[in-house]
């Protein structure tokens, strides 16, 4: 049985979305009842957005399905101060080219998960800072500041965390959550947008958004919020060991993206069937109900429909296959990541640990040295015994490669030219 009258929340409870909410019953009756305009906002403080905003971008993309407006906001000016939520230090400050630089890397993210356009359930992309560049300090405090408890805004756990820990919090950041309430009131008058969500870190930023449009506009705003992801280990969603899994194809390749989502945990399987792929929920029971050597099922489904939604089909069901190849028959796939090395260092004698260490499967030569000795280290899918042997032309195959691997998962290429 439906808990509420609008497509969109059943959605986000049926699919394991919702944390809070500042007014259910509200909200539900918007959704119901009209077009409802709903916006997330981004910071661009890196060229990519990375797989933990993908919860997010999947709210946006449901918002839209279910009949509603959908609006990416980047944070072109409030990247300029960075966001002090939960972080132990400030972030530091980026030139405004590097920001511009960083904005272009993430719009092309939306284009794969939102349709924009001028109808009345098209998505839009705005940019705070043709905004926030244009207040009058002054002004701005009057018309705004007043509004603001310092008392309050002390309370939050976000502030109290770096205060607490006797960490400085600058008076720049702390000007951060009024900013960003000022976007909420900001958007509101120009798009008429009355909801704002995100992860459960915002809560304390989107009510003072919330109290804002009450006190400057007498507008009636709504917040909703995702639960922080984490994975079943305790792990940050979209890190791994080598680093953030980047959704842009220039950051990460999408094979090594479909291999993040292949390796997920058995526990975080059904969870991130619901979450980050459009499967009916009838088949995420059936296939997160699979055990043993069969989760495995699940998990390159969970891999290509979410390759699929951020790389196009294509991508996604070439990556499977390359993976197939690689796993299955231990055959070389030329779609593996390649690596470019020197003909001329094969000639000389290539060192077995730099040869790991340059395709990038270890950090350095005492990691290289750790994988052989614990048997994990293979070359053209043999087993590497000696630390300190040398690759030579000798291991390249018919197709042109030499084939390295760590454990079942980990391959790369080495292509001399």
């Amino acid at each position: 049985m439906s808990s509420y009258k609008s497509d969109f929340l059943n959605v986000m409870e049926e699919r394991g979305f919702i944390a809070q909410c500042s007014d259910f019953d509200l909200l539900d009756e918007r959704l119901s009842s009209g077009v409802v305009t709903g916006y997330i906002g981004f910071d661009c403080t890196a060229p990519s957005l990375h797989a933990g905003s993908l919860i997010q971008i999947m709210m946006l993309r449901w918002l839209q399905q279910t009949g509603h407006k959908p609006v990416a906001l980047m944070g072109g000016g409030t990247t300029r101060i960075g966001d002090p939520s939960f972080k132990d230090e400030a972030r530091p400050l980026l030139t405004d080219e590097l920001i511009d630089q960083n904005l272009a890397g993430i719009k092309s993210v939306f284009d794969k998960f939102l349709t924009f356009g001028d109808g009345p359930t098209d998505g839009i992309m705005v940019n705070n800072r043709d905004w926030l560049d244009e207040l009058q300090y002054i002004d701005f405090l009057r018309d705004y500041g007043r509004h603001f408890s310092v008392n309050r805004m002390l309370s939050f756990d976000s502030v109290k965390l770096r205060l607490d820990r006797e960490q400085s919090l600058s008076f720049l950041e702390f000007n951060y959550m009024i900013l960003q309430a000022y976007d909420f009131v900001e958007l509101n008058k120009r798009f008429g947008c009355d909801l704002q969500m995100g992860g459960s870190d915002q809560w304390g930023n989107i009510v003072n958004g919330i109290e804002l449009g009450r006190r400057a506009d007498g507008a009636s705003l709504v917040g909703l919020t995702t639960n922080l992801l984490t994975t079943s280990s305790g792990g940050k969603m979209g890190k791994t060991a080598d680093g953030a899994v980047w959704v842009n194809a220039d950051m990460l390749s999408p094979y090594d993206y479909w291999q993040y989502w292949r390796n997920t945990e058995d526990a975080d399987v059904g969870k991130f069937l619901r979450l980050f792929t459009e499967l009916p929920l009838d088949e995420v029971a059936r296939l997160e109900a699979l055990e043993g050597a069969e989760l495995n099922d699940a998990k390159k489904v969970l891999a290509t429909e979410a390759t699929a939604m951020a790389h196009g089909r294509a991508e996604a069901d070439k990556a499977a296959e390359t993976a197939r190849v690689a796993f299955e028959t231990g055959a070389v796939s030329t779609d593996l990541p390649t690596v470019e090395i020197a003909a001329a260092d094969l000639e000389a004698g290539f060192g077995i640990l730099s040869a790991f260490v340059t395709a990038g499967l270890c950090g350095s030569n005492g990691d290289a040295r750790r994988q052989i000795k614990g048997g994990g280290a293979k070359v053209n899918d043999k087993g590497v015994q000696d630390e300190r042997g040398s690759l030579s032309k000798d291991d390249v195959t018919d197709e042109g490669v030499i084939k390295l691997s760590i454990g079942k998962k980990k391959h790369v290429l080495l292509k001399p030219v």
